[in-house]
């Protein structure tokens, strides 16, 4: 038998994750620091759970560092940041993002505020990172931004209509720029489904594994599934851009 020559795998230098102070960023940049990433652990206002994350992180480069997706000036500061510390990012994640639970039905209960509010944090946030963070990227080995979404987004149930009507943008605007940065820079979203975290407020455990009887795969998706498969695309799926990852124990089916 002749030997297979595989290639060693180009494990991002540098890595950009936003909401990463706890649930599925954290998960991330855990997962990105264990492959020896240097990863730069983004929050919006808590600043010591972020400082925790960076502390509990394998190697040595990492910081927090305050990307607020709502904040315009913010997002503009922080690109300017990581250009001085670093010059470049290979990885950028958007896992910031936050939703206000409204029933379907109640159409009265979603008000414009909230809708307003839920696209900006959840769509025109993430476009907004992309956007600064574009220059550094193209300077970036093997570059790629993933967007973490929702399985929401293609089956119409979530949190609330604005959440997974901002969702379906974001995959759409997923599929867009990936035409529009290649071939310096590969675009995908990584879409989860009721993830054990408590990004939804007031969800139970209980809730969760009630939901998860009834799928395919009959288990609770966890903040690492969701972290593996964002390595999967940033790392293994070399040949690939502008595709949607479910990672919702076969929810979509």
């Amino acid at each position: 038998m002749t030997a297979i020559d595989i290639p060693a795998l180009r494990i991002p230098k540098v890595a950009v994750v936003t909401g990463a102070s706890s649930g599925i960023g954290r998960a991330i940049a855990a997962r990105l620091a264990g492959m020896g990433s240097t990863v730069v652990v983004g929050y919006n206002s808590r600043s010591d759970a972020a400082n925790e994350v960076v502390c509990g992180l394998a190697g040595r480069g990492h910081v927090a560092l305050r990307i607020a997706i709502d904040d315009p000036v913010s997002i503009t500061e922080s690109a300017a940041a990581v250009k001085e510390r670093f010059d470049r990012v290979d990885a950028l994640v958007n896992c910031g993002g936050a939703t206000t639970p409204v029933p379907a039905g109640d159409l009265e209960g979603l008000t414009d505020e909230i809708f307003d509010l839920t696209v900006m944090l959840n769509l025109r946030g993430p476009f907004a990172v992309i956007r600064a963070f574009r220059p550094l990227l193209e300077r970036g080995d093997n570059a790629a931004i993933v967007n973490i979404s929702s399985i929401a987004a293609r089956t119409g149930i979530g949190s609330s209509l604005a959440y997974l009507a901002a969702k379906a943008g974001l995959d759409s605007l997923t599929v867009a720029l990936a035409k529009v940065l290649a071939p310096k820079v590969r675009v995908f979203s990584v879409s989860p489904a009721g993830v054990d975290t408590d990004f939804v407020p007031n969800r139970t455990r209980e809730q969760l594994e009630k939901v998860a009887e009834k799928l395919p795969l009959g288990r609770v998706t966890t903040p690492d599934d969701v972290a593996r498969a964002v390595i999967a695309c940033v790392v293994n799926l070399t040949s690939s851009t502008g595709i949607i990852v479910p990672v919702d124990e076969g929810r979509h089916l």
